[in-house]
């Protein structure tokens, strides 16, 4: 091979030859006109490569178009420098600060001294379409650290020449331009701002602080979407409208489940009607444990900072938790993130034998995490919160067999609630974490090895593990098509021997077991927020908060509809009676507002039959039933799922 060339080894092991410095968008070219129109960026040895880069070298290259998995998160890249581009056309004077792809979209945050407004949205809108149509070219420079530096400081970029000056030393400094606007970038980006498309759309404007720190400037977030085509756009639309219809905080209101008011930032308030739908979910998931083997306990609150000292968690954790100091001690407490040190101090009560493992100890156990007012959201993301959690005490050989059952466990679990689609990823060791390596190598491999004998195909989270052992994440899909991850299963052989926790081997000699932390639901206060979304609250009957409403239509029949509430109420079922003077169309719509999946409408003529008229949420048909034949159906249908 000659020295001026370069071997180019394509997905099907086809080698080709071409001039050293050939281009990603040449090599397409080459292939054929179609794939010169359809790429977007190479994968260089599996690494992203801008089309207009040279290749200097050797290599295998994939070359990635709009098909690929891949091109959602190119084409919102791009599209969030494509944001950044318009404001700055349109607000002279706008810094730009951080852009990335997110989950369905993109944002930029920017300093700007007059507020953004919805209705600038369509401004910037128009001016990105505009920016689109002109095609403008990208090109990529690598400049040294003082001189970018010294650049964006006297464009007045002031954050993204402190952006600059945190690079570590051994990376580039990469500077894109699309036409005469750039910015610093690690990149890859498009040819041509054309190859991003018209499939995009600005949602919403947002207050966000420099670095996610709030003792810094406040910024202006913009968030978008973007996607291959309209019609992908228009789907995502579409979903992002039922979503809001779906809104957990909206029904917890029209439900009235619970509320949230800034004497309690982050917590929860639960009203009846709430409580009863979070007590069945507890109740299923007891059942559930309690039949897999588990033995439920119940552990503090507060601890000493010593133990979270020795369980690991002050130093990784300790950002995160809520202290309270003891004057008159010279105490530090901290209220528990999590339950694991508690649960390991139970194991260490008297002496364990190898022949009682595995050991099964599971909690609702009440936690609390300090996070950033601007995460909060609703109930999905609180800083007072219950975990389903349980910890397995196990030996190195038990660790497949456990986690094939807690994986049936879970997956049994979440049909009951409606969930059938479940994705599973198992995550790695973090930067910020305990134990040696080779603990971890074993923790890891011992995963891997357990989840493929549980039957279940996984994809990989690398450097999102816990602190103290890899995890499964069960991610689950709504009816929306949302997902969300709720379930874990993580392999710590880390913190019991730090918090000296051990068995009795067979060998007579004392061992550190392996501490399996697991939860089905997760966060119960995020999960019945996820089951409000998922069923837009029309809840099957077993979880339904009231399951059956009782209204009467004329005052003759308030009697009977008291009798009709008493007998519903003692065969079970949860009942709300309305007996206001009001028409039943109001009390329909009323009770259809709160989602109550039985209206039993009463009037002369039931009372006199002994019987109801049943109306199901959601239907314009009704049926007339005795009385003893609506309580039999009822009951029957409100049937839990692991009771049936």
């Amino acid at each position: 091979m000659s020295a001026a060339n370069v071997t180019i080894t394509l997905p099907d092991g086809k080698a080709l030859t071409f001039p050293r410095g050939v281009t990603g968008g040449e090599i397409a070219a080459s292939i054929g006109p179609g794939l010169a129109k359809a790429a977007l960026i190479l994968e260089l040895d599996g690494k992203e490569w801008d089309l207009f880069r040279p290749i200097e070298q050797d290599a295998s290259i994939r070359i990635i178009t709009k098909k690929d998995d891949k091109a959602l998160e190119l084409i919102r890249h791009d599209a969030a420098h494509l944001l950044a581009m318009a404001v700055q056309e349109l607000y002279p004077g706008t810094q730009v600060t951080i852009g990335p792809a997110i989950d369905d979209g993109f944002y930029y945050d920017f300093a700007r001294n007059e507020p953004f407004t919805p209705e600038d949205l369509p401004v910037i809108e128009a001016k990105m379409h505009e920016i689109v149509k002109q095609a403008r070219p990208t090109r990529r420079e690598v400049w040294p650290r003082a001189k970018a530096v010294q650049h964006f400081k006297d464009i007045g970029e002031q954050y993204k020449a402190e952006l600059i000056e945190s690079i570590p030393s051994n990376e580039d400094v990469s500077i894109y331009y699309h036409g005469d606007w750039h910015d610093l970038c690690r990149g890859p980006h498009f040819p041509t701002t054309a190859q991003i498309g018209d499939a995009f759309k600005l949602t919403k404007i947002a207050g966000a602080y420099w670095r996610g720190d709030s003792n810094n400037a406040q910024l202006q977030r913009i968030y978008g979407t973007a996607w291959r085509d309209k019609k992908e756009l228009d789907a995502y639309l579409e979903r992002l409208a039922e979503a809001e219809k779906r809104d957990h905080r909206k029904l917890g209101r029209e439900m009235n489940l619970f509320h949230m008011q800034e004497e309690a930032v982050g917590q929860v308030f639960w009203h009846p009607d709430g409580h009863a739908l979070w007590r069945t979910l507890e109740s299923y998931i007891r059942r559930r444990v309690g039949e897999a083997g588990y033995q439920e306990i119940k552990t503090p609150i507060l601890f000493d900072r010593k133990l979270w000292e020795q369980s690991g968690h002050w130093d990784t954790f300790h950002q995160n938790m809520f202290i309270a100091e003891v004057e008159s001690e010279n105490r530090t407490l901290a209220v528990k993130p999590m339950n694991c040190p508690g649960h390991i101090q139970v194991f260490k009560q008297g002496t364990k034998s190898y022949r009682e493992l595995p050991y099964r100890l599971a909690e609702f156990g009440s936690c609390h995490r300090y996070e950033p007012s601007g995460a909060l959201h609703g109930i999905m993301r609180v800083r007072g919160f219950v975990q389903d959690d349980a910890h397995i005490f196990c030996t190195h050989d038990q660790i497949t067999s456990e986690t094939k059952s807690f994986c049936e466990l879970l997956l049994r679990a979440y049909r009951d609630l409606g969930f059938d689609e479940v994705k599973v990823k198992l995550a790695t060791r973090p930067e910020k974490r305990i134990g040696a390596d080779a603990v971890w190598d074993l923790a890891e491999t011992s995963l891997e090895k357990a989840t493929t004998a549980a039957g279940l195909a996984f994809t990989y989270n690398k450097g999102e593990g816990a602190f103290y052992g890899p995890k499964l994440e069960f991610t689950l899909t709504d009816a929306i098509g949302r997902e969300w991850q709720c379930g874990t299963l993580q392999v710590d052989f880390n913190m019991p021997e730090r918090l000296g926790a051990s068995y009795i081997g067979e060998d007579g000699a004392k061992h550190p077991p392996v501490m399996l932390h697991r939860a089905i639901v997760g966060s119960m206060e995020r999960f019945i927020g996820v089951l409000i979304e998922h069923y837009a609250g029309k809840f099957p009957l077993w979880l339904a908060p009231v399951q059956v409403a009782v209204a009467t239509v004329v005052a003759d029949a308030d009697p009977y509809a008291r009798e009709v509430e008493a007998a519903l109420k003692k065969a079970g079922l949860r009942v709300v009676l309305d007996t206001e003077n009001q028409t039943v169309n109001y009390k329909v719509r009323r009770h259809s507002l709160a989602k109550v999946p039985n209206l039993l409408v009463l009037g002369r003529r039931e009372a006199e039959n002994r019987s109801v008229t049943i109306r199901k949420l959601g239907s314009e048909g009704q049926e007339s039933l005795s009385l003893d034949a609506a309580i039999a159906a009822l009951t029957a249908e409100a049937v839990p799922p692991d009771l049936r």
